[in-house]
């Protein structure tokens, strides 16, 4: 098992991207294994590497974690990024299902019929403007700190920063009202072992185009 831990996934973002920005948050040095071909699902399946028949996996500590939920708990709750008490916990658990609210439409958006991205996408931008940036952004100033529990780095801002990059994507303008968001992406986004995650040539993944959504195509028969 190696020392680092070990990401089978794609070369590309999906479900294994908020691992991967978790670890770098919390300086933590990882290797991946990319899934390019059906022969390397097919192996993993074979090897036992997978409980259920889908990535994400995670090699750490002498297990093999599946599931990207249980992957991002374990990794949140070792580097202490998960909270220090139950109230803080129930505020992290609350705000992550926040950012999953949108980050879902959004992961789901390239697979979508090419009739129905564009109302899609207006759906993305009317209920991230609306609703869940505001909401965040209420979190922020309600309590004047740097972060959104406890004053210290959660689990809950570094989701929510690789969210607002995502929302950057679609429309830079979305993020225009919202200054203590903006200052958090940047709180964030400078820390050294998140820049470096960052750069080019970093571990963060480019936006899934036709190219990527082909290959995992293939690879998963779908």
């Amino acid at each position: 098992m190696a020392a680092k831990p070990m990401l089978h996934y794609f070369s590309g973002r999906g479900r294994m991207e908020p691992i991967r920005w978790l670890l770098a948050a919390a300086g933590v040095e990882f290797e991946e294994t990319f899934i390019d071909t059906p022969e390397d699902f097919e192996k993993l399946r074979n090897d036992g590497s997978l409980m259920f028949p889908q990535v994400p996996v995670v090699e750490i500590d002498g297990m093999e974690l599946v599931q990207s939920r249980p992957i991002l708990n374990y990794n949140a709750a070792k580097h202490n990024l998960s909270g220090r008490d139950t109230k803080e916990r129930a505020l992290i658990d609350m705000y992550i299902e926040g950012v999953a609210d949108v980050n879902e439409m959004i992961l789901l958006l390239p697979i979508s019929p090419p009739a129905e991205k564009d109302a899609k996408i207006t759906l993305i931008k009317d209920r991230t403007a609306n609703h869940y940036l505001p909401a965040f952004e209420k979190v922020l100033k309600s309590h004047g700190q740097d972060y959104l529990v406890g004053n210290r780095l959660s689990r809950a801002d570094i989701q929510l920063v690789e969210l607002i990059y995502y929302v950057e994507e679609i429309d830079p303008s979305l993020l225009t009202n919202f200054p203590l968001l903006k200052a958090l992406k940047a709180r964030i986004s400078n820390l050294p072992t998140v820049k470096k995650f960052l750069q080019p040539g970093g571990a963060r993944k480019p936006p899934v185009d036709e190219k990527i959504l082909e290959k995992a195509r293939k690879i998963l028969k779908f």
